[in-house]
């Protein structure tokens, strides 16, 4: 299968090889798409490049912190840091969802 495909920096846009932010479907393709779901930190986080814990660390996340979530899975929450644009990897159970 075949479509639209821009490469773009999975640091600060949602895309994997499986899974994409919705927002990218006119850029990039995907298997896959999510709309993002909007959570909070309810304690201070670490946000990590991968699933890993010896995952580099991209940032570490304060409590209170908008996170748009796209994937939870194994207890991994994979998603956006909307204050810093930055993609990755939280713990889940650190999230309370945004009604």
């Amino acid at each position: 299968m075949q479509g639209r495909r821009t490469e773009l920096d999975p640091r600060t846009h949602a895309v994997r090889a499986d899974l994409a932010d919705v927002r990218l479907a006119e850029y990039v393709f995907a298997p896959h798409y999510a709309a993002p779901l909007l959570y909070t930190t309810k304690v201070p986080l670490t946000l990590r490049e991968g699933r890993r814990s010896d995952s580099t660390v991209l940032a570490e996340l304060t409590s209170g912190e908008r996170f748009e979530v796209l994937e939870i899975a194994g207890g991994q929450a994979w998603g956006i840091a909307t204050h810093m644009g930055l993609v990755g990897y939280c713990d889940a159970d650190g999230l309370e969802r945004v009604q």
